[in-house]
Formats: structure tokens, C-alpha cells, sequence
């Protein structure tokens, strides 16, 4: 094992490797049959905060020939001295070597992690890309909401899997499992028995072809290889496994506090939002279940703050009956409650005061433009007339902090829709003189398996024009706070959001000129990803343009809503047409994802 003492001596926030969190799982090595690390592409305090990544830990340790444990991206100075001391890149609860492991399993949520896979696969001594990988290397796997669209990654990776995997997990680690006990074995035998599992999409099993700078096609190269992969749905959402001993981190994470998903999915059609689409349909659990949930993880960890989380959480039908009796059982026990996703056209001041109890913080809202159009537009269903009576409202009532989320480069925006943005913060502090605004801007991304997946990522000089007139007429008022994502970052978000696999050299030959952590805007070099891009003959501007609806996707084999009903929606955008609210229980299927077709 790593002589981890002495490694962490001169590190910063050695804390990020030591592991021996609570509830930590610790199994004997020689007793387990699959034995799998657990990677985040991306440094602890950012993993840490991921509940999907606790769930997938705890899936698999739950079974008793499974054993997982974690392992993330390396800071700079740790990365430096392994390679310098030729360590392997170990996990936090035993301190082995991952390439000792028979998976290495990646949990991708965001697009700028991707340098990370390379950090990881490289530091364990693992080739980097699949075909040139050996029997004897661990299989590398990965799983996650960027993975709806594998293209970028998926010449790094031998499984991906698409979709929710609290059930699935289960059959893939079954028929690995028997295929590893099998005398005779090769991968071919594998990737064959795994390709029958709905979700399992394995790159190294089709074509891929490109005319004329662009993707062309994606083949099946054999006649047992699926040509669709279907996302997999866990459709009882109540009776699903959830974790209720987390992990506690030993430093400040991101996210610092305990999670109970109460639903999954959304209602709202936004156009623009990528989650809304890859989570449905609408899922919920049960009152009863989460106040359970919420007994359990308080007495297994201490937190003193509760996140309820969902897309949506105003949409959640007994959203007033929950807050009521977890806030009548924990107030007195100084146990707060957040909700992260409240809806501006049906906010409650109540739900609001009741959550707030034991600790008052400020009000966030996601209303994304000014501009009522604009909100016509994405199908944002918000009015300006309501959203400005339920701020007098809170006023009265002593809210006097709000945070507003907004984009940029929405499909169709102009300087008047910019302007109409001006115009309503002015009428907010109108309402209120004392008010403490904080604006918070994101530039619009195109995102697979939206309405939106074909529209142009907007250019950075209109972009930053726009952010002068934000600035100009705003940036004087010293009780408002302006925050504008970084440009770079989105459009590197932008490139691989809507890529194919020819990015895959490109990553990877970013990251061998010294690109990391790009999802920190002080490791950010846009430098050497323009030079990336330059020898590898790609111009980043394919990815980033209007796309012709009669073109072929590079993710079209993958299944998540029908293609029919995302351009549908995408007409009636442009023509600020509104769509109605997505009820799962109604059993609509416009958009297919009913029955998968």
C-alpha cells in the first residue's frame, strides 16, 4: 500500500485523500468477486457534492461480492509528486493502486471534467484509449448525464451506460460477474452479453463515419449490436434504493450538507434545459418515505441542514404537507430544510417562512430573461406582472435578499430583450430601495435531446456587448451584484455538449500540452485547446454553429425523447408559441418517452 503519510506531507488540503470519512466502507479484498474504483473526473471538494456519485458507492457496496471504493482527480501538486515518485493514482479507503481493480468506473456530470478521465487512467498506469487497451487492464466504464451524448468520450471508454442506474447496475454487475468466472473468456464475449442490456452502449462495437468536415453516420458493425441504445428509466422512483448513511466529508465540499431527492424529473418543458429532458418522465417519493429518509441520514451524519432536492421543487403535489411536518419534527432540533428549485409562478411565501425557520436565508429565482418574449420563447411560463407581486409580497415580509438567474444568447435574443432585463431590475428596486440584488448571467449552451439541440452557441462579441450594456447600466448600483459565467468555459462546454469522436484526440492532446481542471476558471488555458484543435485539422466553430435539421447527430443513436416532437417544439419557439405542462400520469407520449420510439 501508498505510504500516504509521508506522500501528503507538503500537500495542500491533504484531507482530499486521507478517506476514513464516516460511514466509509472498507471490505476485505480477497473475499469479493468484482472489485471496482469509483472515479470523479474532477478534484474531492467537487465529487463529493455529487449525489449520484454516493448512490453509485452505495449500490454497489450494498452487495456483498461487490466492493467499491472512491477515487478523484489529484491536485496539481499532487499529480506532480506521484509522477515524479512514480506512485499509481490510489483509492481513499484502502489506498490501492486502481489499475488493481477490475473496473475503474467514471461518473461524468459535466463536460468540463473530461481532461480528468486522462489525469485518472494515465496516473493508474492504464492506456488512455480503449483499443489500445489489453485483456489484463481493468474495463473501464462510465455513466452520467453527459454520457446522453457519448461521442466525445466514447474512444476512451469500453461500456458506457445510458440513462438511471439503480436497477440496471445490478444485471450488468451479474453478467460480468459470470463472464469473469468462465474459464475461457474474452471481451468480444462480454460486450455481446452486455449489449443485450437495455442502456449498455459499447463504443468499440460500431462505425463511424465524417464527409465533408462533419459527422456523417454512426453504424452497427455487427447484427447483434443494437442500432438504438435506449436510456433506462427507473419508473418507481419510491421503492428505489436511496442512501441514507452518506459519506461525511472531512473538508469543506461545494455542497456541505445532506440530500433526499423527493422527485426526479420535471413538468416544465423549458427548451433550453438539458436536465428536464434526460430526467423524464415526472417521478416522486412518497411523504413518508422522505421523512424517513431525512431520520436516517440526520442520525447517520449530524447534518444540520437538509437540501430537498428536484428540478422543480414548488412542482412537488404535497410540496406544503412535507415542509410542514419535517419542519413540526426538526426545528426544534435546529435542523433546517433548503429547497433549490423554486418555481417564481408558484412560489409560496408560507413554504418559504416554513423552511426558513430556523435559518432565513435570501430568495433565488431562476427566471432566465426580462424579457417576456424571451420567456415565450424557452417556455418559461412566467409573468412578469405575477413575478413582481409575489416580490412585493416578500418585501413586506422582510425578504430583502434575491438572486436571480439569467442567460445570455438564447435562440432569438436581441439588445431590446437585454434592455427589458435592465428594465425589470429597475422595477424591482422600484418595489424596494433596500433590496440586495444578486444577477447572476450564464450564456445559453445548445444541449442534445432538447429543442434546442440545433440552434448556435452565440459569438463572443455579441456576447460581451451585451454584457457591457448589463454593466453599464447596472454595475453603478451599489446594491446589486453582477456575476457573468466565463465565456471560454461555456464555449469549451458548447464544443463537447455536441461533439463526435474526433474530439477524443483532441482532449487528449490538450491535456498532454498541460490542460487541467478546466472547470476551474483559474486552470482554464484556452490556449492550448486552440492548438489542440488546430493540429488535429478541427475547427471548433462546427460544433458551436446552427446546425441544418436535416443533419445527422452525432448522438442520434441514442434514445431520449423523440426526434419529431424536439423539433416540434423548436418551431413553435420560434413562433413564441407556449407548451403545456408535462403530467406523466396523464400518459401522453408525445414525446415518446412512454414507449421508447
Amino acid at each position: 500500500m501508498i505510504d500516504v503519510d509521508r506522500l501528503l506531507s507538503d500537500v495542500e488540503k491533504p484531507s482530499r485523500y486521507i478517506g476514513n470519512e464516516h460511514n466509509i466502507v472498507i471490505k476485505t479484498w480477497s473475499d469479493i468477486k468484482l472489485k471496482v474504483a469509483l472515479a470523479f473526473p474532477d478534484l474531492y471538494e467537487i465529487g463529493m457534492s455529487h449525489l449520484g456519485f454516493q448512490i453509485i458507492y452505495y449500490l454497489l457496496n450494498r452487495r456483498e461480492d461487490v466492493l467499491c471504493e472512491r477515487v478523484f482527480v489529484p491536485g496539481i501538486d499532487l499529480e506532480r509528486k506521484l509522477r515524479d515518485e512514480r506512485i499509481p493514482l490510489f483509492t481513499l479507503e484502502t489506498k490501492r493502486p486502481i489499475n488493481e481493480f477490475d473496473w475503474i468506473a467514471f461518473s461524468l456530470a459535466y463536460e468540463l471534467t473530461y481532461s480528468g478521465i486522462i489525469t485518472i487512467l494515465n496516473l493508474a498506469n492504464v492506456p488512455v484509449f480503449s483499443k489500445e487497451r489489453a485483456e489484463s487492464h481493468p474495463l473501464i466504464v462510465a455513466g452520467g448525464p453527459t454520457v446522453l451524448n457519448p461521442e466525445p468520450i466514447a474512444d476512451f471508454f469500453d461500456i458506457i451506460f445510458i440513462g438511471e442506474a439503480e436497477e440496471a447496475l445490478d444485471e450488468i454487475v451479474d453478467i460480468y460477474i459470470k463472464w469473469k468466472e468462465e474459464t475461457k473468456r474474452s471481451k468480444e464475449e462480454l460486450f455481446k452479453a452486455l449489449s443485450k442490456v437495455e442502456g449498455v452502449y459499447i463504443p468499440s462495437l460500431y462505425e463511424v463515419e465524417y464527409k465533408n468536415g462533419k459527422f456523417f453516420n454512426l453504424t452497427p458493425k455487427y447484427d447483434w449490436t443494437p442500432k438504438v441504445i435506449k436510456r433506462r428509466i427507473v419508473y418507481d422512483l419510491d421503492n428505489t434504493f436511496f442512501p441514507t448513511k452518506p459519506l461525511v466529508p472531512l473538508q469543506q465540499v461545494v455542497h456541505d450538507r445532506g440530500f433526499v431527492e423527493i422527485m426526479r424529473g420535471c413538468q416544465r418543458n423549458c427548451r433550453f434545459c438539458f436536465a428536464g429532458y434526460i430526467y423524464r418522465p415526472k417521478r416522486y417519493r412518497s411523504v413518508e418515505k422522505i421523512i424517513n429518509y431525512v431520520r436516517e441520514i440526520i442520525k447517520n451524519t449530524g447534518y444540520e441542514e437538509i437540501s430537498l432536492l428536484s428540478l422543480s421543487s414548488s412542482d412537488y403535489p404535497e410540496i406544503e404537507r412535507l415542509v410542514n411536518l419535517l419542519t413540526e419534527e426538526f426545528s426544534k432540533e435546529l435542523v433546517s430544510f433548503s429547497l433549490p428549485s423554486l418555481r417564481a409562478d408558484n412560489f409560496s411565501l408560507s413554504l418559504a417562512e416554513k423552511i426558513s425557520k430556523v435559518r432565513k436565508s435570501g430568495l433565488t429565482f431562476a427566471i432566465e430573461s426580462g424579457s417576456e418574449r424571451l420567456r415565450k420563447v424557452i417556455n418559461k411560463g412566467l409573468r412578469e406582472e405575477d413575478f413582481l407581486k409575489t416580490l412585493e409580497i416578500a418585501f413586506q415580509k422582510g425578504w430583502n435578499n434575491i438572486k436571480l438567474y439569467f442567460m445570455l444568447g438564447l435562440p432569438t435574443e436581441t439588445n431590446d430583450d437585454i434592455y427589458q432585463t435592465i428594465d425589470l431590475v429597475y422595477k424591482i428596486l422600484k418595489l424596494n430601495k433596500k433590496v440586495k440584488l444578486h444577477l447572476s448571467f450564464s450564456v445559453f449552451i445548445p444541449k442534445p435531446h432538447t429543442p434546442f439541440q440545433w440552434e448556435r452557441f452565440e459569438d463572443k462579441g455579441i456576447i460581451e456587448a451585451r454584457k457591457q450594456v448589463l454593466f453599464k447600466h447596472l454595475n453603478k448600483k451599489k446594491n446589486i451584484v453582477i456575476d457573468i459565467h466565463d465565456y471560454n468555459m461555456s464555449f469549451l462546454e458548447a464544443v463537447f455538449s455536441r461533439g463526435d469522436r474526433r474530439l477524443a484526440k483532441v482532449i487528449f492532446d490538450s491535456w498532454s500540452k498541460g490542460s487541467r481542471l478546466e472547470g476551474w476558471k483559474e486552470y482554464l488555458n484556452l490556449t492550448l485547446w486552440k492548438e489542440a484543435f488546430s493540429e488535429n485539422n478541427i475547427d471548433p466553430t462546427t460544433y458551436t454553429r446552427e446546425i441544418d435539421i436535416n443533419e445527422k447527430l452525432p448522438w442520434d443513436h441514442i434514445f431520449v425523447v423523440s426526434k419529431n416532437y424536439l423539433i416540434k417544439e423548436r418551431e413553435k419557439a420560434h413562433k413564441g408559441l407556449e407548451s403545456g405542462a408535462c403530467e406523466w400520469k396523464v400518459l401522453c407520449d408525445f414525446c415518446g418517452v412512454k414507449h421508447g420510439e
